[in-house]
């Protein structure tokens, strides 16, 4: 893994970087927080945790979040509670990168980042290896980012 700017340890995939400050290793399975910074524009796909509550704690930047129908925006210090099984997403609107704590309850997910920074899968290339990995960290993809229909429709 590679040093980037979050510091030793931590890991970059697709732009965003990110740094596991608690493991679930050193919780026992309880949760994990892993601190992360986003470029502008940037954010996943629709999916859903099937096994994890998660938190975002909005440090830096601002954020737009689409969650079970509902868009709003955070910024700093300001959260976000996603129940497990509740279908999400988020995009990075600031035009300087957001940073951010992903607080996962119980811990495990943090795994998937790992992988995803060690393989470098790309997006849509890679998506047969992604939704392996996914699955095995009970994430289910379940539609495009936030702004890909906007983009598609040249808006």
């Amino acid at each position: 893994m590679k040093d980037n700017v979050l510091g030793p340890g931590s890991i970059e995939w697709l732009g965003t970087h990110y740094r596991t400050t608690l493991t679930t290793a050193e919780t026992g399975g309880v949760m994990s927080i892993t601190d992360s910074v986003s470029p502008p524009g940037s954010g996943p796909a629709r999916h859903i945790h099937h096994d994890a509550d998660e938190t975002f704690v909005i440090l830096t930047g601002d954020a737009e979040f689409w969650l079970a129908g509902e868009r709003f925006v955070r910024g700093p210090a300001q959260t976000v509670f996603i129940p497990r099984g509740t279908e999400h997403t988020f995009r990075i609107l600031s035009d300087t990168p957001c940073r951010h704590l992903v607080i996962l309850t119980p811990g495990g997910f943090e795994g998937f980042f790992a992988e995803m920074a060690e393989g470098q899968f790309r997006i849509p290339q890679d998506m047969p290896a992604i939704e392996d990995s996914a699955a095995r960290h009970n994430l289910t993809f379940t539609g495009p980012p936030l702004g890909a229909e906007e983009a598609e429709a040249g808006l």
